[in-house]
């Protein structure tokens, strides 16, 4: 759990995490995933660098890539890149010199492209389908659809693909249903179950039905309330981590669009699936969500000024006394986090 005031950078840590998501959905032009603009507080004489470590397959995967800008087309470029598993160099990257050390190799690429998603190599490939298959969630009910004409494991941010990513993750795993029926039982009392039967040629659109002792009722997935869109693609990140997992989920402020009731399980069930595979991290303002992690869970993020980089620290670290949200609505965390 990440907490702190509005403007700190909780949600910036999903915008990082997105751009290695993009990078490895085949984005691979500098300036079609960062601009000069996005550099802290214009500061265009040093580099930016973005790291990753992930732990996938029992192996550890470390990823670095550094932009510089480039004075004559006033456009940022690759400075180095280099990409370890399990601490032995699978490439390596100053400028347009790659080099592929286990093959003994050597060529030059455009300084404007980033490798990653170009080379063959087979740890390659097992990191970037990781990254391609992160969850990384700011949903926007009113853009998802239940409509697709095709399948894909790779959901959207908004989760505008919603369809689709339901057609793909029950075409990978059929036994995914299961799970989605078990949790939207929980949370819909009256739900049945889930259509998704074709409509024209190729086209599918998701159906749901609800019973109870006096009738029957069926709605489309846009006939749905905001809150129950959020139920159904909670319901599927649960069966996409058990699927075709383990996966990492970034959900940026997930009680949005529930009711004070629906909170605590709604973080419940996604904290209680995610504990023993896979990784849940999230951003919350909502005292429900913050109650549901532990001092040793949650973390710090704050900063002093928007002239500051924001600065991160686990909430055991930082003294205090009493209940977090009630230290939160006091301002007693910002108090004590200054030595």
């Amino acid at each position: 759990m990440l907490i702190g005031k509005n403007g700190a950078g909780k949600s910036t840590v999903g915008s990082a995490l997105e751009i290695f998501q993009r990078l490895a959905r085949g984005t691979n032009r500098v300036g079609d995933l960062i601009q000069p603009k996005d550099l802290t507080r214009g500061r265009l004489d040093l580099p930016v660098r973005l790291e990753i470590e992930a732990d996938i397959s029992d192996s550890k995967y470390t990823y670095s890539l550094a932009l510089e800008f480039h004075g004559p087309s006033k456009e940022l470029r690759v400075f180095d890149e280099i990409l370890k598993a399990d601490g032995s160099e699978v490439y390596s990257r100053q400028r347009e010199t790659v080099e592929l050390p286990r093959r003994k190799a050597k060529f030059e690429l455009d300084s404007e492209l980033i490798a990653l998603s170009l080379l063959q190599e087979k740890e390659i490939f097992q990191f970037t389908r990781w990254l391609s298959r992160m969850v990384i969630l700011q949903p926007l009910p009113v853009l998802m659809r239940g409509e697709s004409d095709t399948e894909t494991l790779e959901l959207a941010k908004d989760a505008r693909n919603f369809g689709a990513w339901f057609s793909g993750v029950l075409a990978s795993a059929p036994a995914a249903y299961a799970e989605i029926d078990r949790y939207l039982h929980e949370v819909m009392p009256d739900f049945k179950d889930i259509q998704n039967p074709t409509v024209g040629s190729e086209a599918r659109r998701i159906l749901v039905q609800f019973a109870t002792p006096p009738g029957s009722l069926s709605l489309s997935f846009d006939e749905l309330s905001d809150g129950e869109k959020c139920f159904l693609l909670c319901a599927v990140v649960l069966a996409a981590n058990r699927a075709y997992g383990p996966l990492f989920c970034f959900w940026d402020e997930p009680d949005n669009y529930l009711a004070l009731s629906e909170v605590g399980h709604f973080i419940g069930a996604l904290r209680r699936e995610f504990q023993s595979k896979g990784q849940f991290i999230t951003t919350s303002h909502h005292p429900e969500a913050i109650r549901r992690f532990s001092d040793e869970n949650t973390f710090l993020i704050f900063r002093r000024s928007h002239l500051e980089p924001a600065v991160i620290r686990p909430l055991s670290e930082i003294p205090r006394i009493g209940d977090v949200v009630t230290a939160m609505l006091l301002g007693d965390l910002e108090h004590e986090r200054t030595p």
